[in-house]
């Protein structure tokens, strides 16, 4: 069987949708769907509020939900709300939850939940600390109703709720979310399509999800990060190979399904595996940055920054589409002039590419 792409959820944000929104396949049936993927990094924190880690975002796509999403077309769509009212002066939001949320452990979401999950984000994000300086109240209307009133009108309310990439202002409990956010998180609960096994979890090589039995999905069409989150297998396994041979001789041997991030370099190499397909699932692409401090040695050195930057060679570090097969698509874009002039872009994140095994499953 092969993989559809999935829409991107870095940003925007990117890959963690394609993490989540889960792949094609046949209706249930022993043994257990399972999907093995080799994801980007090894998940180390449980946190997507405490850190800004793509992969702890993309964990947290798997297992939270959203009050808001952005769609392909960059309009903000509904996800966990069933609806929202913005007042005639601009001032107060009411936001309605849509039925049949709860978390993992069977309880249901509520008000609650979602206002202190925003104030704990708000603390962490930019964009969520320029809501919170205009923040007057949250207010718990009823179990499923909750209001925003502000100071002064914000036009980008709904675009911080709906923001894509870290920090995500995903939902939790507010048991949890009552956490300091600048104290990590390391319970997993949440609302989201799959449920973390944290017993199986083997930091630096394994991390593993199930389906999520009580998650309602949204009606609509699955876009980007809006619209349903239908699950079609039984268990998501993030496997962590560091070593690019080692992950491209296990997806070659049909050991994984979905490699995420590949380096450019073994692009020629998969696509001249029948059962491999090459794909961009994240075409607005990425640049990786290293920036110096300056504010300390040795580096509070200007001559030494520009001495660096005579050394360093800047150049395309992903090879065409024809050098690799028309199947390849388009690796990452070219970089803006100013990005050209950075000492540091890193060639493995301006890679969109992800390859999957096209070996039938036994599902």
């Amino acid at each position: 069987m092969t993989f559809p792409r999935i829409a991107p959820a870095r940003a925007l944000a990117a890959a963690a949708l394609g993490c989540c929104l889960v792949v094609s396949g046949a209706a249930f049936a022993q043994p257990a769907k399972t999907l093995k993927f080799i994801p980007e990094a090894d998940l180390r924190s449980l946190d997507p509020i405490w850190t800004t880690a793509y992969i702890t975002r993309n964990y947290g796509y798997m297992v939270y939900d959203v009050l808001l999403a952005v769609d392909e077309k960059f309009n903000v769509q509904p996800q966990m709300l069933e609806k929202w009212e913005i007042s005639a002066d601009k001032l107060t939001y009411t936001f309605t939850l849509r039925d049949g949320l709860k978390w993992h452990d069977g309880a249901p979401v509520t008000s609650a939940d979602c206002i202190a999950s925003i104030q704990r984000w708000a603390k962490r994000d930019v964009f969520g600390q320029k809501l919170g300086d205009l923040t007057d109240t949250w207010t718990a209307v009823n179990a499923k109703t909750f209001r925003l009133k502000l100071k002064k009108p914000f036009p980008y309310v709904l675009d911080a709720l709906a923001k894509p990439s870290s920090n995500v202002p995903f939902i939790m409990p507010e048991r949890v979310a009552k956490t300091d956010a600048f104290t990590a998180v390391t319970e997993s609960i949440g609302s989201g399509p799959f449920k973390f096994v944290k017993a199986e979890w083997v930091p630096g090589n394994k991390v593993v999800f199930v389906k999520n039995p009580d998650y309602k999905p949204r009606k609509e069409a699955p876009s980007w990060g809006s619209g349903g989150k239908v699950v079609k297998v039984d268990r998501v396994e993030w496997i962590y190979i560091p070593d690019s041979a080692t992950a491209a001789a296990a997806l070659g041997a049909g050991e994984v399904d979905w490699w995420q991030q590949m380096p450019p370099d073994l692009i020629p190499l998969l696509a001249k595996n029948k059962d491999v397909k090459i794909e961009n699932t994240d075409p607005l692409g990425s640049i990786g940055l290293l920036r110096f401090n300056h504010l300390q040695p040795p580096f509070n050195n200007l001559k030494l920054r520009q001495a660096v930057l005579m050394v360093v060679v800047t150049r395309t570090t992903t090879p065409s589409p024809s050098r690799a097969t028309p199947r390849t698509a388009s690796p990452a874009p070219r970089s803006s002039p100013a990005a050209r002039r950075s000492p540091t872009r890193r060639a493995r994140k301006c890679s969109p590419a992800s390859v999957t095994s096209k070996r039938p499953r036994p599902w």
